[in-house]
């Protein structure tokens, strides 16, 4: 995306000092004799947080929404318990959304928020340590009572003992203001408080002149069965933007403008990395002329694909929710075989059970996408929170020499593409890939361009259809491991088709027949071909931004490009000489990756995790790379890389 910030340095500040309601106010219409004052801002960041009950995923899903209709460039980032209903006003409990927006390209969710809506006082107490000093916090003053404040140890009142000096406050009883509005309906006070989430929307959708149409539609068609209900969200969602327009404790409103520069012509949409990592596999199966067969057992944060894939029965999709995930991807190996684009979708621990059959598909050399979502570990670690701490276990994490392609795509909308590159490669080299997403990526959402239909690649495949070998004698057979030259791949011939008989199973294959074999020197060989099959991958070179003959490299992998662009973006403007590279392919690494590394005198490689790239990069290249870890289930800020990046590249 080209950027609008008029200078360098205005473009690399990604999340800087905050100043209010936003990173800078060039310029202001002052207001006349009742009118409020509108500020003009470049971007924005928002945190909505509450009790896991009060909405707030909802809420931020709804404000991201009617931001990329209005044309911002965003970026979110959830962050919610792993407890389906987590104790109620603890700390523990609380469910943010986080959302950068701007009338530039960015690329992160922001490191800190210039506003925060705080539904409770745990919400408050949870999230003041990331609040800039100056931001503006809106609370809910209704939630500040005795026994909340106790059960999130609030001696007193941080709304009256001064420790909120440093901020700009707005008290709001949102809910006594919702209860308020919604008289008039009839409903329990239980009932109408839980529209206050919508009474909070539509006040910072006025503060921030956000749309409200695609609200009100969405509230109208989510609740269409309850029609009572519908109008009772809407009039609390309008009440919140008329509280907003007309108190006077908000004297100012801001502006954003469309980031119209930012994104080359086209189609557009919000999307998830989840969603899009959906679409990617309809529109692989679209493009191989194959019907799509998902074979799955729910698993946060994973579960998301499955139940989108659900929906599109009329493009040939087929989803199998499964007993567990021994039984998921059994059934998705088994749907290879018989000749579908096959998907097995996870996380670490669900990888982990998966593992022999992974190994089995690699014997059969079968296509097959395992899509593993990942998230903190180790065992059932941190369902909700995001790492990238399973690569090792894609590349080495079955017995005996098996292996398997890697892909990692970098951002939400990056999703789609990773996708339609997974499939080219095992539809191509009949191969089981590993798809290494994460709970940054499923989660977050960002503009995605609509690509058009002739710009997709032709991922069609031609199945065996007879004879394949011919014998000393002058019998024609089917060979069922009888390479093509180029690829190594072995035919692939879809059971029933007459004449292509041909053995299955987990025990070693002779080469060419496929029959049964023990033999050592056969074993060996077939070890070195498969080994070789995955070597000989075709992928793309390493594109590396050096734009000033940098002595210093980092290296990236995965959700991880964000932050990191963010970063070195930073360190340009301020006049450092760094180069950056990312990596799509993990296995095989891109032919020049070797080169790459050895121009460069240090190579940083920050990672989610306790340093796998590195390792990996260190034993096949031998070079010094140095990590740069987190593993604590949030994404990297860009302001902690920057400052990381600045000491080594002075060290």
């Amino acid at each position: 995306m080209t950027s609008q910030v008029s200078s360098p340095a205005e473009q690399a500040d990604e999340a800087s000092e905050a100043l209010v309601g936003g990173q800078r106010a060039p310029r202001s219409d002052h207001a006349g004799d009742g009118e409020k004052e509108i500020r003009r801002l470049d971007r924005v960041i928002i945190r909505f947080a509450g009790d896991s009950g009060d909405g707030m995923q909802l809420t931020g899903d709804r404000f991201t929404s009617e931001t990329a209709s209005f044309g911002n460039d965003l970026s979110t980032l959830p962050n919610f318990p792993a407890e389906i209903r987590a104790p109620a006003g603890t700390l523990p409990g609380v469910s943010s959304f986080q959302l950068h927006f701007a009338d530039h390209d960015i690329l992160t969710p922001g490191d800190a928020p210039n506003v925060l809506v705080a539904m409770n006082p745990a919400a408050l107490k949870a999230n003041i340590g990331d609040v800039p000093r100056g931001a503006e916090i809106i609370v809910n003053t209704d939630e500040f009572t005795k026994r909340p404040m106790a059960k999130v140890g609030y001696a007193t009142s941080p709304l009256e003992d001064g420790s909120l000096d440093g901020y700009q406050v707005h008290p709001v009883p949102l809910t006594t203001l919702t209860i308020e509005a919604l008289k008039e309906f009839g409903l329990s006070r239980k009932e109408a408080e839980r529209s206050k989430n919508m009474f909070a929307l539509g006040l910072l959708s006025w503060m921030y002149h956000r749309p409200t149409e695609g609200t009100e539609a969405f509230l109208r068609a989510k609740f269409a069965k309850k029609p009572q209900i519908a109008e009772a969200n809407v009039t609390a969602f309008r009440a919140g933007w008329n509280f907003g327009e007309t108190t006077e404790d908000f004297a100012v409103s801001y502006e954003v403008a469309p980031a119209s520069q930012a994104f080359p012509a086209g189609t557009y949409r919000n999307i998830s990395g989840n969603l899009a990592l959906s679409y990617g596999l309809i529109a692989a199966s679209r493009q191989a002329d194959l019907p799509l067969y998902l074979g799955s057992y729910p698993i946060t944060p994973a579960s998301d694909i499955l139940h989108e894939l659900s929906k599109h029965k009329h493009f040939g999709v087929r989803t199998f929710q499964a007993e567990d995930e021994i039984a998921g991807i059994g059934a998705a190996l088994g749907a290879a075989f018989g000749g579908s684009l096959a998907v097995t979708t996870t996380s670490g621990p669900g990888v982990a059970l998966k593992s022999e059959t992974i190994g089995l598909a690699v014997s059969l050399e079968l296509p097959l996408i395992v899509v593993d979502i990942q998230r903190g570990g180790p065992s059932t670690g941190l369902p909700t929170k995001t790492e990238q701490a399973d690569l090792l276990q894609a590349m080495y994490g079955r017995n005996g020499e098996a292996p398997v392609p890697v892909v990692a795509p970098r951002t939400p909308a990056d999703c789609f593409d990773a996708a339609l590159d997974a499939a080219r490669i095992a539809l191509t080299y009949r191969t089981p890939v590993f798809l290494l997403s994460d709970g940054y990526l499923a989660n977050g959402s960002e503009p995605w361009k609509i690509p058009e239909t002739d710009e997709l690649p032709d991922l069609r495949v031609r199945f065996a259809t007879g004879p394949n070998h011919e014998l000393a004698d002058g019998t024609e057979v089917f060979w069922p491991y009888k390479r093509d030259p180029l690829t190594l791949a072995r035919p692939w011939a879809v059971p029933g088709t007459p004449g292509l008989e041909h053995r299955i199973g987990g025990i070693e294959k002779q080469d060419g027949s496929g029959n049964i074999s023990y033999d050592p020197a056969n074993h060996d060989l077939m070890v070195r071909t498969r080994q070789a099959k995955i070597d000989g991958i075709e992928v793309p070179d390493l594109r590396v931004d050096d734009p000033s003959g940098a002595r210093t490299l980092v290296l990236g992998w995965g959700s991880t490009y964000g932050p990191i662009t963010a970063a070195v973006r930073r360190l340009r403007a301020a006049g450092e000489p760094i180069a950056q590279a990312h990596l799509r392919n993990l296995n095989p690494f891109p032919g020049n990756l070797g080169d790459v590394l050895k121009q460069y005198d240090k190579v940083i490689v920050p990672e989610m995790n306790l340093g796998q790239l590195a390792t990996l990069v260190r034993a096949k290249y031998l070079v010094d790379a140095r990590s740069y870890n987190q593993v604590n289930g949030m994404p990297f800020k860009a302001e902690q890389l920057a400052t990381a990046l600045k000491e080594a590249i002075d060290a």
